[in-house]
């Protein structure tokens, strides 16, 4: 019977914890959506990313080994 008295408080807490990790998976997605679209107006300004270079270069000294 004492299960049946702590049942509101498992459902309420697995209830909000669902809330949370929904709201972090929305907070990144719209942060997603911020940050690329900030990197497509750099890019259409002619600003790169200096990670695009560094890869580059790391894929030469990959093959060159």
């Amino acid at each position: 019977m004492e299960d049946a008295t702590h049942l509101s408080f498992i459902v309420a807490a697995y209830a909000a914890a669902c809330a949370v990790v929904a709201a972090l998976v929305a907070w990144v997605m719209l942060d997603y959506r911020a940050q690329s679209a900030k990197l497509a107006e750099f890019e259409s300004r002619g600003i790169t990313r200096r990670a695009a270079g560094h890869t580059a270069a790391m894929t030469e000294a990959e093959e060159e080994v």
